[in-house]
């Protein structure tokens, strides 16, 4: 039977967990049904090798940005980096952006000043943004209200793990919704019950590799071909075939990457 054809939004395949096999990592996730997956960019250097990555894989787009975590540490000249990237060709997104209260790595206010220049330099290139939050869901919000006071604000909150008034939120916004392997996770009911309520037209899956594995993989390397254990569980939680969200979470994002119709 052929597998389920699938869009893996969100994986870092330039960390140094995939150099031993890279390859292989790519040759099975076409196996498995992955059809296109975006790697994201999280400093200057990650984002030229994602770029690099999607020039050498048919099926590799690439997404540029300094991550909150590493805005501190950018070097001058950094910034401009990513301005060059942004418009190389397979650059579908700018991220990942936006605001982290977990981590201590950067001073809240140079996340939010890095915040608003990748919404610009989305606005400018006419690419989604493709937001990360951790334990900043008001303030994200608040940034992404006052960005829409600009213009329609296009993108994705990344690896969901906020509640229904946030996911809501975003979307009343514009933003998609991205599912990863936390929503497979034993005790996660309250993410799945989010799940259920975010618009179907809204929804998509990644898998954060080589973060996050879904289970029955939890605790181990991630990899794209496990995007299919999230795309499962989601299906469940909407009362629909697996096969059903899919064929939903494909649509979107090709829709909000602007991603070509598979060989």
């Amino acid at each position: 039977m052929r597998a389920m054809q699938l869009i893996d939004t969100h994986l870092h395949l330039d960390e140094e967990a995939f150099r031993p096999d890279r390859e292989k990592v790519v040759a099975r996730a076409t196996e498995a049904g992955v059809t296109m997956m975006i790697s994201i960019g999280i400093t200057a250097s990650t984002s030229r090798a994602a770029v690099s990555l999607a020039a050498n894989y048919p099926m590799v787009f690439a997404a540029v940005a300094i991550q909150p975590n590493y805005v501190s540490q950018a070097a001058p000249g950094d910034w401009e980096i990513i301005e060059e990237l942004s418009i190389q060709p397979k650059v579908v997104a700018i991220g990942e952006t936006g605001l982290d209260r977990y981590w201590d790595h950067s001073p809240f206010d140079t996340q939010v000043e890095f915040f608003d220049k990748h919404l610009d330099l989305a606005r400018r290139r006419n690419l989604p943004f493709i937001v990360h939050c951790r334990e900043a869901e008001q303030d994200v919000v608040a940034q992404l209200k006052r960005a829409a006071l600009v213009g329609p604000l296009r993108g994705v909150m990344h690896s969901f793990s906020g509640d229904a008034e946030t996911a809501l939120a975003c979307v009343e916004l514009g933003l998609h919704i991205s599912f990863a392997g936390m929503l497979t996770f034993k005790k996660n009911d309250a993410l799945r019950a989010v799940a259920a309520q975010v618009p179907l037209d809204r929804l998509l899956v990644e898998t954060d590799a080589p973060y996050l594995a879904p289970t029955p993989f939890r605790g181990k390397r991630n990899e794209p071909a496990f995007v299919r254990h999230t795309a499962e569980v989601l299906a469940t939680v909407r009362k629909l075939t697996p096969t059903e969200i899919a064929r939903a979470t494909t649509e979107n994002a090709r829709r909000l990457f602007a991603l070509p119709l598979p060989n």
